[in-house]
């Protein structure tokens, strides 16, 4: 009995139907991509509104399908134009995380220099050098936005008053920030009482949105200590790494051939 190469859906409950094969081999789930066309009526609703790929128990029936079916791909060369077109749409990438920069600095001293209340002295650090390497492909870029600036201010009959809030744009300090632009919105309201008149509120918030390189940093410490004649000296090492991650084109003939392969090797 053949198992052919199935696109497919969830079920109309949102499960994986149970007529996908069962072999160990198989696979299911793989490139989900919009079920709908852009701009048109939907065909599929939710949960049935992503096609997957996946190896099916068996032929389709001429007389009908099951729930969730959408059809057969019949050849390695249309699997990998799907692929591409899917592919191509939902801007794959290949992300390789590298390591890009890596520092150390130690800090030495006697052990009773170490955890003072009101530092005095004692404790000598040495950084080193940061060593940097560069990775294969393009750095990746992030995009993010945040409300950087919140003024509000409010006119009452007896005066007025300005409340500004200031927030940071944070990313990692290994990370460049690039595309930085802000918009501006305004919003006034009004309200009224007997006792205290006409209170007008205007708040104009200011939201920043920017991009920035795909580039986190971490730290790890260690610790060691050596005693000489009674007396313990402690060493910390904190050591710095940078990590880049790097993108490179995808590999659709590649893919298509790792599905092929399955899809032959269950029907052999």
């Amino acid at each position: 009995m053949s198992q052919p190469l199935i696109k497919y859906t969830l079920t109309k409950a949102g499960r994986q139907p149970e007529w996908l094969s069962s072999d160990s081999r198989s696979f299911k789930g793989q490139h989900g991509a919009p079920a709908n066309k852009a701009g048109k009526l939907p065909r599929f609703g939710s949960p049935q509104d992503t096609i997957y790929l996946g190896i099916g128990a068996g032929d389709p029936d001429s007389d009908g399908t099951p729930d969730g079916y959408v059809g057969t791909i019949a050849s390695k060369a249309d699997l990998q134009t799907y692929i591409t077109e899917i592919g191509s749409a939902a801007g794959y990438k290949v992300t390789t995380p590298t390591v890009t920069g890596v520092q150390t600095s130690v800090t030495t001293g006697l052990s009773t220099a170490w955890g003072q209340v009101e530092y005095s002295g004692g404790l000598s650090t040495t950084t080193s050098s940061k060593h940097t390497t560069s990775g294969v492909g393009t750095v990746a870029t992030l995009s993010g936005s945040a409300v950087t600036k919140v003024v509000v201010v409010t006119d009452t009959p007896t005066g007025s008053t300005t409340a500004t809030t200031d927030t940071s744009v944070v990313v990692d300090p290994a990370s460049t920030l690039s595309g930085v632009s802000t918009s501006v919105g305004i919003v006034t309201t009004t309200s009224s009482g007997l006792e205290v008149g006409v209170t007008t509120t205007t708040t104009t918030t200011s939201t920043t949105s920017y991009t920035y390189t795909d580039v986190t940093s971490s730290s790890s410490t260690s610790t060691s200590s050596t005693t000489t004649d009674g007396v313990t000296t402690r060493t910390d090492t904190v050591t710095t790494t940078e990590t880049t991650n790097y993108e490179t084109s995808y590999d659709y003939a590649a893919e298509a051939t790792r599905l092929w392969d399955i899809h032959q090797a269950i029907n052999s």
